[in-house]
């Protein structure tokens, strides 16, 4: 049997993708066999569609790093044929075959059930964007000091950043967006944000050792600069909490928010959490965490996903685009 899938290739040195099919394979022991009928987009995805070594090892391959969809082959005592289930993280789509083709054979350790409240575009508009930004929410949530101050959240019309500024939002918490799109204010302000800020504007001036504490605590999409301006501006037993580094890997700080003030910088690792957060996570998202993300969610087809991935390489994606593969 073959099935259809989003499939990079290698010839001397350049990339190239296209919509192939592929063999389906039987899955070994301890690995579920799982129909996908969505997968999402990542900044991950889009590096290993560019054939970024550092993301993927191997070529071909297909991307991925989301999925959802039905099981077809158990193959384990943990999961039956038909059970509706998501796989987010760990090493798909990244070197074992990701949710940009209509099949993956994946460990039985990496698969959620499903949250009967949550339809299959709903938990790909989530995807693996939406746990980190629920990571993030739940570290600032159980460490920092309440406050009245509002939370930054940078990189704030990407995956994680959009829907950060939704969750603390509908939390009841005051949101500063920083972006760096002045064309996305009427979007940040429809999603929740209080205030934005523009990145340019906010990295004018030289960055101080320590600042007039402006943010209760922060989320980080974006790392380097970005980082490092925001540190001495975090009220006293903040967190920031960074999940990105798409703006770089290096941060400039000094001692001083973290001994004076008390800050708690926290990495914020989604894709290898354990199995039992992400379920609790999902379950979040179905019950007392449920948002509606149509309006930031685009559907996209394997035919107009490569459109997608040159948007999102150039920064200029916006909320989440979800794939939705044929019957």
């Amino acid at each position: 049997m073959e099935y259809s899938a989003y499939y990079v290739e290698e010839n001397e040195g350049s990339y190239s993708a296209s919509i192939s099919k592929l063999d389906l394979k039987k899955p070994q022991e301890g690995f579920v066999q799982i129909k996908v009928s969505h997968s999402s987009l990542n900044y991950k995805d889009a590096l290993s569609a560019s054939g970024n070594k550092g993301v993927t090892r191997n070529y071909p391959f297909v991307p991925g790093i989301d999925a959802v969809g039905k099981i077809t082959d158990g193959n384990s005592s943990e999961f039956t044929d038909g059970e509706d289930v998501i796989v987010t993280g760990y090493d798909m789509g990244m070197n074992t075959p990701g949710g940009f083709g209509e099949f993956i054979n994946v460990p039985a350790g990496w698969v959620v059930k499903k949250p009967v409240n949550l339809n299959n575009v709903d938990a790909m508009s989530i995807g693996t964007a939406g746990l980190t930004a629920a990571a993030s929410v739940l570290k600032i949530n159980e460490s920092s000091k309440n406050s009245d101050l509002p939370v930054l959240v940078s990189g704030a019309t990407g995956g994680v950043g959009s829907i950060a500024v939704m969750l603390i939002s509908m939390l009841g918490k005051e949101v500063s967006a920083l972006t760096g799109k002045s064309s996305s204010v009427d979007f940040l302000k429809s999603i929740g944000a209080s205030n934005i800020i523009m990145r340019d504007n906010y990295l004018e001036t030289d960055t101080k050792a320590l600042e007039k504490a402006s943010f209760s605590s922060a989320i980080d999409t974006v790392g380097g600069k970005i980082l490092s301006k925001m540190l001495p501006q975090i009220a006293p037993h903040g967190v920031v909490a960074c999940c990105g580094n798409v703006a770089g890997i290096e941060v400039n700080t000094t001692v001083f928010p973290f001994i004076l003030r008390g800050l708690t910088l926290a990495g914020i690792d989604s894709a290898e959490s354990p199995i039992e957060f992400k379920t609790s996570i999902w379950n979040k998202f179905a019950d007392e965490w449920k948002l509606d993300l149509s309006s930031i969610t685009k559907i996209v087809t394997k035919e107009n996903l490569q459109e997608e991935i040159d948007l999102i390489l150039k920064g200029g994606q916006q909320g989440r685009v979800v794939l939705e593969h044929g019957e």
